[in-house]
C-alpha cells in the first residue's frame, strides 16, 4: 500500500501533459485571399513592390509569404497563410527577422517548427523569384 499512492500520483502527473496536448487541426489561418501562383501585388508607393510566394502545403497546414521590396531591399514580410499551431506562432517572428537580416531565403530553420520553416523558405524563394521575373 505504501507504494500504491506514489505510483498513482506519478501516473496521474505523467498523464497531465497528454490530456493538455492540443494536436494541430490541419487548418490554416489566412489574413487575406491571394492567388496561388507568385504574382506581383499592387504597390502602395513609388519604388515599393510586393510579391506573393506560392502556397506550400505541409503536414501542419499551408504556408504562404508576401514580401515587400523598397528598391532592391526586402523591407517587410507578411505570412498570408500559416498552420494554426503554437510552434508556428512562435517561429514566424524569428523567420521574418532572419529574412530581413539575410535579405534572402538563405535562413536557418527554427527548431521545433521544421515543417513550417521549410514551407516558409520555399514560399519566400518563390516570392523572391517573382521579383526577378
Amino acid at each position: 500500500m505504501k507504494r500504491a499512492i506514489p505510483v498513482l500520483i506519478l501516473s496521474v502527473a505523467g498523464l497531465v501533459p497528454v490530456w493538455r496536448y492540443e494536436p494541430s487541426t490541419g487548418t490554416s489561418t489566412t489574413t487575406s485571399t491571394v492567388a496561388e501562383s507568385p504574382a506581383p501585388a499592387s504597390s502602395s508607393s513609388p519604388g515599393t513592390q510586393t510579391f506573393t510566394g506560392t502556397t506550400v502545403t505541409t503536414e501542419k497546414g499551408d504556408v504562404q509569404v508576401r514580401i515587400t521590396y523598397n528598391g532592391s531591399e526586402i523591407t517587410a514580410v507578411q505570412m498570408l497563410k500559416q498552420p494554426n499551431h503554437p510552434q508556428t506562432t512562435a517561429a514566424v517572428p524569428k523567420l521574418i527577422a532572419q529574412t530581413l537580416t539575410a535579405q534572402s531565403a538563405d535562413i536557418d530553420t527554427v527548431s521545433g517548427a521544421t515543417l513550417t520553416s521549410d514551407g516558409y523558405k520555399e514560399s519566400l524563394q518563390a516570392a523572391i523569384d517573382a521579383k526577378g521575373a
